[in-house]
């Protein structure tokens, strides 16, 4: 059901990453350099009379809690891509990879390739990093921006009861599809369940099977008259026309004719479950919109804040340029604008027209519920559109294509530029002797602190390959059909009922990113209070009900994710609590660290006397 409140969520996500932007915009204007929010915290401290003595523990906090998003998120982006381009290998080679499961031996592989790759453009330098992004970032909202009128004038020139294409296990086609039953992996027919995992059973108490798209088989072309219908083995099955008395509706070619797909936007189709079994056993689903009002609506309270929790991961990144002060020409000027123009256009522009679109074209052909279980939803979005524009399922195809490109490059843009910073970031409390002194150096020739990459490079593959080992974790899955059981599939595939019980790795590894950023945006907003506090550039509002804003909203953030699962029904509690329960490994790692570290090196944790900022 919170699919509904997808783009308002954005909205609300939006109004927070504003409040922390303002933050990030008007700290970078009294403090430019590298290090980004700890470099803030430090300095904040360091301008108080009072509260200068806190200058170094202040400064820790920060850059230490930071790395659980810069740290983690780069690993999280690795996981995604590796996802896509599972899904994209099934459309290049359908008959190597499944369309249902991505192969984990091509994504591990890949996490490897994509890692060092960008690790190697990141330690290029600032120099290469930003001439990279802007060539990104000009095809990435060109490619959107075309992917947003052809879903939109989808959503126009069909209207209700045109027919319409939708897709059968990843085909493109406008005729509705025969089903059959699921077999496991003993030939025997799979007993579908409900929401609570009992069986489900008819009013005779007979089981109901789980049923899947019915395919062509070589069998099926034995019959003439169906074989002159031009289909292959492995396509759609389609339901074909009967009459009255049950005899196929033939066309003036003596040909069978298949019963057309039909799309709809009627409410009552816009909905589904609820029925008298209740809640736990067939709760309601929302299926998608029927109007534009509805795709801009709120809708649920609840809804709207978990949909502000998911995306956040696609907003976060704008404070970045901040932790490359020390880079910039003019860092009091370039660095503010910088930041509030990276949101406007990513978030205000882009996302806000994307996800719009995106969120009215859906309709009964493609739901919310094939979003969800989908590889790349864009993607299959764009299949269908492509094929009603291009007039075939091969143009179709192709379009996705090469939009796939533009989201491959996009997902290389937000990898490198969370790279860049996490490294500088870390590189800022090495050179502090806060952490390794590895890290505190930086490349003679690029000026980039190439080590600290290299290290996060490796973590983000690692991290990579927890992302895609349990990616469909928490979702139904059937066996895997035999014939994909080629060495793609020979490692890392689990058995398909462990998938519906096992935690979502892709949710604890951005839960566990979402936590860091969250942290990261609340200390910043303190400290841009902090920083502001009696200074003569003081504004109420941009320096403290701004930032006051932005604390709660991402306190509040925080908190749902812990607090959700036990108010919002179908919300899973698992992995909010294995990701609190990282955070907290890491913060109580982090404590002793800097405990024994100061005891160690002999530096005071508490400022002895004001320094000068």
């Amino acid at each position: 059901m919170a699919g509904c409140a997808m783009w308002f969520g954005i909205v609300a996500a939006l109004m927070l990453c504003f409040a922390t932007a303002i933050s990030y915009a008007e700290l970078s204007k009294l403090y430019p350099g590298a290090g980004s929010s700890y470099l803030y915290a430090e300095q904040a401290f360091l301008s108080k009379t009072k509260a200068f003595k806190y200058a170094r523990i202040a400064k820790f906090v920060v850059g230490w809690a930071s790395h659980l998003y810069y740290w983690v998120y780069p690993g999280c982006m690795v996981g995604v891509t590796a996802i896509f381009v599972g899904f994209m290998a099934n459309q290049f080679f359908p008959n190597t990879f499944s369309p249902a499961v991505n192969s984990p031996l091509l994504m591990g592989l890949f996490c490897v390739v994509f890692a060092l790759g960008v690790g190697w453009i990141a330690s290029k330098g600032v120099n290469g990093s930003t001439g990279v992004s802007i060539a990104i970032n000009v095809i990435q909202i060109s490619a959107l921006l075309v992917f947003t009128v052809i879903a939109l004038a989808y959503r126009i020139e069909h209207k209700q009861g045109d027919v319409a294409w939708h897709l059968s296990n990843g085909t493109p086609i406008n005729y509705q599809v025969d089903s059959v039953n699921q077999l496991d992996a003993n030939n025997k027919p799979i007993q579908n369940t409900w929401a609570d995992g009992s069986n489900m059973v008819d009013d005779k108490n007979q089981p109901i099977y789980k049923t899947q798209d019915r395919q062509v088989t070589a069998d099926d072309l034995k019959d003439k008259t169906f074989a002159s219908l031009g289909y292959s083995v492995g396509d759609p099955y389609p339901v074909l026309q009967k009459d009255a008395a049950g005899k196929l509706v033939l066309d003036k070619d003596g040909k069978p004719e298949p019963v057309p797909f039909t799309i709809s936007y009627l409410p009552a189709d816009a909905m589904s479950g609820g029925g008298p079994m209740g809640p736990a056993k067939d709760p309601l689903t929302f299926n998608f919109h029927t109007t534009a009002a509805s795709v801009v609506s709120p809708h649920n309270i609840n809804f709207l804040i978990i949909q502000a929790c998911v995306a956040i991961l696609i907003l976060v990144g704008f404070e970045s340029v901040t932790a490359m002060g020390a880079e910039a020409r003019n860092p009091t000027k370039d660095v503010p604008k910088a930041v509030l123009l990276s949101l406007i256009i990513q978030g205000a522009f882009c996302y806000l027209i994307e996800y719009f679109a995106a969120n009215y074209f859906m309709n009964n052909g493609y739901t919310i519920g094939n979003a969800g279980a989908s590889s790349a939803p864009i993607g299959d979005m764009m299949t269908l559109t492509g094929t009603w524009l291009f007039g075939s399922p091969t143009a179709g195809l192709w379009y996705m294509w090469i939009q796939g490109l533009t989201v491959f490059l996009a997902l290389i843009g937000t990898t490198l530029a969370c790279i860049n910073t996490g490294a500088r970031v870390t590189y800022a409390m090495g050179r502090d002797n806060e952490v390794g002194e590895l890290f505190g150096s930086i490349h003679p020739k690029s000026g980039a602190p190439t080590k600290g990459i290299w290290v996060l490079t490796v973590l983000s593959i690692v991290l990579g390959w927890v992302t895609v080992s349990m990616y469909l974790g928490g979702t139904a899955q059937t066996p895997l059909d035999p014939k994909f059981s080629n060495i793609w599939y020979s490692f890392g595939l689990f058995p398909a009922a462990a998938y519906a019980t096992a935690p979502n790795t892709l949710l604890i590894i951005t839960l566990i990113s979402n936590f860091g950023t969250f942290l990261l945006y609340m200390m910043s907003c303190i400290v841009a209070i902090i920083a502001f506090k009696e200074h003569h550039m003081f504004n109420g509002f941009k320096h403290f009900v701004v930032p006051l804003f932005g604390l709660l909203a991402n306190l509040g953030c925080m908190l749902f994710y812990i607090i959700g699962p036990f108010s919002v029904a179908g919300m899973s509690w698992h992995e909010p609590f294995i990701a609190l329960g990282a955070a907290l490994v890491w913060g109580v790692y982090g404590a002793i660290h800097f405990v024994t570290g100061s005891k160690k090196k002999e530096k005071p944790m508490f400022m002895e006397a004001p320094a000068a900022a």
